[in-house]
């Protein structure tokens, strides 16, 4: 983070004005928030991330007595939305919600307009959503093994879906490949959509996607069933799924975590109260159990926390996008 530059203090005047200049983020943070709060959901309407988020604007504006307005800004695998909150006022007004794709992921596989590194503050992480590895009707297989067995003995034959090039269902298939050696055929779509329109046609095998309540419901219904899934442990709504760690893919067993962000120079007290005011959030009933009813996982913690966790991803997807050679269209 940059500093602000402090001249030679050469007269008490001087010496006055900086430091009514230095109290004001602290007046700001005191008075925060004195008028709404625009929340940017770096996604579509109608997913789960537009969903959390939109309660969480509902809980935040009950708790600190503002309106939260919540606007979507899809595009570009959550870039163009993290880019409005990286080009905002660093107030407190404009806070962004996604994954840490466009922090972690994206910068690597294509150009962004911001520095993940400094224009960006994360605030907390709300979520952690699995990924899961999805067999569809037009697959013949029984378990996760014969994904593997099949692309061995017939290359090509197994024909796996992501949302996108360069995303985390990318990332995952890359891993696996890499470790099984087996000839699986990468198709990637433009977003989940019609990826998963697709898959309830049997138009390819398999598939890699976050969990959703909609792919609850269509798996229920025997339309779609999981084979794997990538998160630190199995699942309490699919416990008789394997992670990708449980048979044999740590570096595959991957999640998509999602956040609040705010801009670069947002104050700390500033960043210490919406953290505190997001915890209080999710850990009512309105999101964590409507987080719960859609596969996701709450996580919460302080902005610190947060911001380790990122720079540790952003570092880990640096290697793997390296050695997979992963590149976006």
């Amino acid at each position: 983070m940059a500093f602000p530059f402090r001249p030679t203090l050469l007269a008490a005047t001087v010496a006055a004005g900086l430091l009514a200049a230095a109290a004001l983020p602290v007046a700001a943070a005191d008075n925060y928030p004195s008028r709404p709060i625009h929340l940017i959901v770096a996604y579509p309407t109608g997913g789960i991330s537009d969903t959390v988020a939109r309660a969480l604007g509902e809980r935040l504006s009950a708790q600190m007595g503002t309106s939260v307005v919540v606007e979507n800004k899809a595009g570009a695998g959550g870039s163009i939305g993290i880019d409005a909150v990286a080009k905002a006022a660093p107030d407190g007004y404009t806070l962004g919600f996604a994954s840490t794709s466009p922090l972690t992921l994206n910068p690597h596989v294509g150009h962004v307009n911001y520095d993940p590194q400094k224009d960006v503050a994360p605030v907390m992480s709300v979520m952690y959503s699995p990924v899961l590895v999805i067999a569809t009707n037009g697959f013949s297989g029984k378990g996760f093994a014969d994904v593997v067995g099949q692309a061995r003995a017939r290359p090509g034959s197994v024909r796996w879906a992501t949302s996108g090039l360069g995303t985390v269902g990318h990332v995952v298939l890359e891993q696996i490949r890499q470790k099984s050696k087996a000839d699986i055929t990468l198709i990637p779509y433009k977003g989940a959509g019609q990826q998963m329109n697709d898959a309830l046609g049997g138009q390819f095998e398999v598939m890699s996607t976050n969990a959703s309540p909609a792919l609850t419901q269509h798996m229920q219904a025997g339309r779609l069933r999981a084979l794997a899934v990538g998160a630190p442990r199995r699942l309490e709504s699919l416990p008789q799924v394997p992670t990708l760690a449980e048979l044999g893919y740590p570096k595959a067993n991957m999640t998509s975590t999602f956040g609040v962000f705010a801009p670069g120079k947002t104050p700390a007290a500033i960043i210490d109260r919406l953290n505190a005011e997001l915890n209080k959030a999710l850990a009512g009933p309105e999101v964590h159990e409507r987080l719960l009813k859609g596969g996701e996982v709450p996580t919460g913690g302080t902005a610190a926390q947060f911001a380790r966790a990122i720079r540790e991803e952003y570092a880990e997807n640096a290697r793997i996008v390296k050695e997979a050679g992963i590149k976006a269209e």
